[in-house]
């Protein structure tokens, strides 16, 4: 038996994504992301400097921090050269009846 027209024509459509790199999967979310979710698929795969835009900007959006992230901020602070003292006075404490 031969394989109906719209069969056919599903297969060659996602056999042409396939070959621009595009793949099929599945993921799960919130009824109310769908078109926020689909939109950004859609710009994704878009070629140009728009979609490499915004791939690095969710990228750094979801994931996790490098280590030294915070040494790395007070490094650039404004306060580095500000030769603050610091130090604290030792002091004995105050003596406690028990």
């Amino acid at each position: 038996m031969s394989k109906s027209a719209q069969k056919r024509a599903i297969e060659n459509y996602r056999s042409r994504l396939t070959k621009r790199g595009i793949v099929r999967f599945e993921l799960q979310a919130l009824e109310t992301d769908r078109d926020l979710i689909r939109a950004l698929a859609r710009k994704l795969t878009d070629e140009g400097p728009e979609a490499g835009n915004l791939r690095r900007m969710v990228q750094q959006a979801v994931s996790p921090s490098k280590p030294g992230g915070i040494l790395n901020a007070l490094r650039r602070s404004p306060l580095v050269d500000a030769d603050l003292d610091l130090t604290r006075p030792r002091e004995k404490g105050r003596k406690v009846d028990l």
